[in-house]
């Protein structure tokens, strides 16, 4: 070939170039401006104009494997998309905001998936945790909205506290304590994450199992109380971790648990949190180095259009005895072992705290706290959730 020929080419595949970024603009804007500013499909225009373009291999997966139809159309090929591809289901999570996707996350994967919404809170959790230690004498200041969210609880951005799920007195005022009288178990400990394991964790029995076989054997030695303990672990496939639809594998379980044991009034899912590796959630416990505890909520409502609305398709009717439960926790922890536990934190989804009104979400501690210290704070929590529950 001449010269003059492959210079010729080379300008006409540049002139290509440009126009093909020209073009991508053009119907990137077309598709913000058509889906209502949704970056999703704005990418997807991107990505087939121009499939250099700098996109998440997560987001260009779900896209091939959707043909752009994902919320409109097989959900259950959405379902094994998701179930083959978790970062795509991270990604989507992040550039996705469309009502008719959001609903086909909650019914086919549930929005209540870790994969959508981190336990994980933000950094100020970590810099306030044990600082304001309310207890019972200072309940008048915890009236106002505005304290209780400043003071009490870590807020994800996703929720907001409304007048109406928020009521102290009534907190103070709920119903809490078990019929002990009762015959068969009173309590159930469970894991949805039972592969959450800590920094010097070695075997299958260790991390928040352990954690959960020692807080059963103190409630039943110590105190009598019959309680029941689920080692399954939701997060793990075919022995392999498998965190995306845990929820949704752990309620039919726990459900059927709860069914065959009528008994069972409280409902404990114990977790351990995610943090960054140089944060550590130790206190003091009589000289003993203690993993802090943290109370979790889910609301079932977030921020739509600047408007907190109810999440229609993950109902929680157990919601204000959720909330109370929490917060009585909380006010024991304060008052039995002061330092122990971190604010409580809400997000916006619903876990797995719609089963049983007295449902308890509780992060013991992190990936980078060790064995003995996750395990000195089972007398602890045994302690204050005795102190809430018995007579």
């Amino acid at each position: 070939m001449r010269r003059g020929e492959t210079e010729t080419i080379g300008v006409e595949y540049y002139l290509s170039k440009i126009s093909q970024g020209i073009i991508a603009s053009l119907v990137a804007l077309a598709a913000i401006l058509a889906f209502n500013k949704n970056e999703l499909w704005a990418q997807l225009c991107l990505y087939e104009t121009m499939p250099a373009y700098q996109m998440d291999d997560g987001v260009k997966a779900f896209l091939k494997f959707s043909q752009y139809d994902f919320g409109l159309g097989d959900k259950n090929a959405s379902a094994i998309f998701y179930d083959s591809q978790p970062n795509a289901a991270m990604a989507v999570a992040m550039y996705e905001d469309d009502e008719s996707i959001a609903r086909e996350y909650d019914e086919v994967l549930g929005v209540d998936d870790i994969v959508f919404q981190h336990e994980t809170p933000g950094a100020d959790t970590y810099d306030n945790f044990g600082k304001e230690n309310f207890t019972i004498d200072d309940v008048g200041e915890l009236r106002d909205l505005a304290a209780l969210k400043s003071k009490f609880y870590i807020v994800d951005n996703r929720t907001g506290l409304s007048e109406d799920l928020f009521n102290v007195d009534k907190f103070l005022q709920a119903d809490l304590v078990i019929n002990e009288k009762a015959k068969g178990p009173k309590i159930l400990v469970f894991h949805t994450h039972g592969n959450e394991k800590y920094a010097d964790s070695a075997g299958q029995g260790d991390g928040v199992i352990g954690f959960g076989e020692a807080l059963c054997g103190i409630l039943n030695e110590k105190y009598g109380i019959e309680t029941l303990h689920d080692t399954s672990s939701f997060d793990v496939i075919n022995g392999q971790s498998h965190i995306l639809g845990a929820y949704e594998r752990m309620e039919p379980v726990i459900k059927k648990i709860l069914a065959d044991n009528p008994s069972v009034q409280v409902a404990i899912d114990v977790h351990r949190d995610g943090v960054d590796e140089s944060v550590r959630l130790v206190s003091d416990v009589d000289g003993k180095p203690t993993a802090q505890l943290m109370f979790f909520n889910g609301l079932s409502k977030q921020y739509k259009e600047g408007e907190l609305q109810d999440i229609k398709s993950l109902p929680n009717k157990h919601r204000e005895t959720n909330l109370a439960f929490s917060f009585r926790m909380q006010m024991a922890a304060n008052a039995l072992y002061p330092g122990i536990t971190r604010k409580v934190y809400l997000n916006a989804f619903r876990y797995s705290l719609h089963m049983l009104p007295k449902s308890l979400l509780v992060e013991v501690g992190a990936q980078t706290n060790v064995e003995e210290e996750a395990l000195n704070a089972a007398e602890p929590l045994a302690d204050i959730l005795a102190s809430v529950i018995l007579k």
